[in-house]
């Protein structure tokens, strides 16, 4: 093996330059993947939901080509990108990055999967596996022990006739599962989710959520509150919703008001699909325009009046104000001279000196005991 594990960068995240970038269930996967035996033939080999490309290279590195690989967060992917052209610059062709689907899918013959916290992420990508793969398909599962339970296993089972657990390896085990069920066999797909919340427009907003969609679709609570005190400048004709997660408040705009057309982003393949389908089952998706980014990457300076943000305040279970710093400097970019950033966040984290440091003059909108609203006018 050429490739030294320990070179594997969590980058482009500068913060995270000097964390491990693969885990023991990482290796534990590529392991057992070839001591059961790659398929000779390229192209069989799909990996879902690599982190920073450690599957991905680590297979290249095997002898593998052909490969087909779908990662939710656009972070993970660029993470990807970047140790490969680091690490095997001469064999960046051999992977290819694809959305959940037909393409990624068809023909697999082995699937590896790191496997997701969330049980409806395992289960909606499962879905697309049972759909599309080989009939034959083998999927190896992995993940550490204590983020791993036996309604895995159950929901591993509804897809395939056998499910087995490896020995624990570095607390970390491997999930096989073979003999995919016949269509009739297996559980019809619930997604996306869908749910209808009142929010004083003149029907109920129809929120859709694929699995991978932080909150589901749900109405998040500070969101409600967002929206229930946001006034757009006069005359405004454009908006963006950074961070559009389900699609609330893209979708909430662009219903509200009929002049307005919306640019929503976010950086997860998942949550862009979601705000598309919540801007179709409202009536807007003409009006609504839903791209995957890292932050407004895609915007030019200085180019925007109105940015709306409900900022994540987490990474994984850790409490992590650098994601919402790093939003409010791009909104900060992109917005013009007297553009406004509209926010809300939890009280207790007091973005707003932060918000006048990066952005520009911020008054406080509205407070209750859990969340405050803010508008910042770039100065």
């Amino acid at each position: 093996m050429s490739l030294n594990f320990d070179d594997l960068r969590r980058w482009p995240d500068v913060e995270a330059e000097n964390l491990h970038a693969v885990d023991a269930a990482d290796r534990l996967l590529l392991e057992l993947a070839a001591e059961a035996g790659w398929p000779t033939e390229p192209g069989r080999v799909v990996i879902l939901n690599d982190h920073y490309g450690a599957l991905t290279l680590g297979a290249i590195d095997a002898g593998l080509s052909g490969l087909r690989v779908h990662q939710d967060a656009l972070s993970w992917a660029r993470a990807t990108d970047a140790n490969a052209a680091a690490l095997l610059p001469e064999r960046t062709g051999d992977y290819r990055q694809l959305p959940l689907g037909a393409e990624l899918l068809t023909g697999a013959q082995l699937v590896l999967l790191a496997l997701p916290r969330s049980l409806d992420a395992l289960e909606e990508l499962l879905g697309f596996v049972a759909e599309h793969a080989n009939k034959q398909v083998v999927v190896l599962a992995a993940g550490r022990i204590k983020h791993m339970n036996h309604t895995m296993n159950e929901v591993l089972g509804r897809y395939f006739g056998t499910v087995t657990a490896s020995l624990g390896r570095q607390k970390s085990r491997v999930l096989t599962a073979r003999r995919l069920r016949q269509p009739a066999d297996r559980p019809v797909t619930r997604f996306p989710l869908h749910a209808a919340h009142e929010l004083g427009l003149q029907a109920p907003l129809h929120l859709r959520a694929y699995a991978q969609t932080f909150g589901g679709a749900k109405l998040d609570p500070g969101t409600r509150f967002l929206l229930e005190h946001l006034q757009l400048p006069t005359g405004a004709q454009y908006a963006v919703d950074l961070g559009c997660g389900n699609g609330t408040i893209a979708a909430f705009l662009a219903v509200k008001y009929p002049q307005l057309a919306v640019y929503a982003c976010d950086q997860s393949a998942s949550a862009v699909a979601s705000t598309r389908a919540t801007a179709a089952a409202n009536s807007v998706a003409q009006r609504l325009t839903a791209v995957q980014d890292d932050a407004l990457g895609s915007l030019p300076d200085g180019s925007e009046s109105l940015v709306v943000l409900n900022p994540p305040f987490h990474m994984g279970n850790t409490v992590h104000a650098g994601i919402a710093l790093k939003l409010f400097a791009d909104a900060a970019r992109v917005l013009a001279p007297g553009g406004e950033l509209w926010c809300v966040w939890n009280s207790h984290l007091g973005y707003r000196a932060q918000l006048e440091k990066l952005v520009g003059p911020t008054r406080q909108v509205a407070r209750n005991p859990k969340f405050t609203v803010t508008v910042s006018t770039k100065s």
